[in-house]
């Protein structure tokens, strides 16, 4: 007798690659908030980048592991690849990234998507082209992030910032993180009232309690990381159905 319906009872139906951009050592696993928005038949698979911060060098440097990090990942059979961290995107900048997509296709044949690619296909979904950015960055990377935007015709009102560059977001707890999404979420909206859409970028911080909130209490689309790439690679295609209770972008509201 066949063992194939007994596998078949655990085999995903769809595998969710994903290079986050920390390296090994103890992680608050995405998995946490990814399986409160999406069924148990999706299986995340995730391996590290390294990177040792997010200044340009420290970008650069762990770019150097992408090909064997992508290697990995083909291996597992992946149906989608996720270059994780809006910082990552945001120093290679557009032109950078939309080639790395390129040659992925070329080479594997998968679709790479990440952070802010996901966010502007979401952006262009909704018909949103301003927005204000909800960050806890240093100023320099705002400026990357906020070029980036603007490269892809996006006008940032306003960017908030706390100062920080990866070694402070690491560190952060688990409760310092979400009340400062909360915070700069908050900021960013009284910043820019005229705004589409508030983004709160970012994976160090967990943020999807922030779309909830922010939508309730300031009648807007939010946009994180987690809720656009879920979006883009499993709800647009019809992978799975729309997700009620955690924002319009996912309920396939406009």
């Amino acid at each position: 007798m066949s063992d194939e319906k007994w596998i078949n009872l655990l085999l995903p139906r769809f595998r969710y690659g994903n290079i986050e951009p920390p390296a090994g050592g103890q992680t608050r696993r995405p998995g946490y908030q990814f399986y409160r928005l999406v069924p148990l038949d999706i299986m995340e698979i995730s391996v590290g980048l390294g990177i040792k911060d997010y200044t340009p060098a420290g970008v650069d440097e762990a770019m150097g592991n992408f090909w064997p990090r992508v290697d990995e990942l083909v291996k597992e059979k992946i149906d989608w690849l996720v270059l994780g961290g809006a910082p990552v995107s945001s120093q290679l900048g557009r032109p950078r990234v939309l080639d790395l997509v390129r040659q992925v296709r070329e080479r594997t044949g998968l679709q790479l998507d990440t952070p802010m690619e996901a966010i502007l296909a979401a952006l262009k979904h909704l018909g949103i082209n301003q927005v204000t950015v909800a960050s806890r960055w240093a100023d320099q990377l705002n400026d990357a992030l906020k070029n980036y935007l603007q490269s892809a015709g996006i006008e940032v009102l306003a960017v908030t910032t706390r100062g920080q560059w990866a070694g402070q977001s690491f560190a952060m707890s688990i409760e310092e993180g979400l009340q400062m999404a909360l915070d700069v979420g908050r900021e960013a909206a009284r910043l820019a009232p005229n705004a589409g859409a508030i983004l709160v970028p970012g994976g160090s911080a967990m943020s999807l309690h922030t779309i909830p909130a922010l939508e309730e209490e300031f009648g807007k689309p939010v946009l994180t990381n987690l809720n656009s790439e879920v979006w883009n690679a499993l709800i647009q295609p019809g992978v799975i159905e729309p997700v009620r209770g955690w924002g319009r972008l996912l309920a396939g509201e406009r």
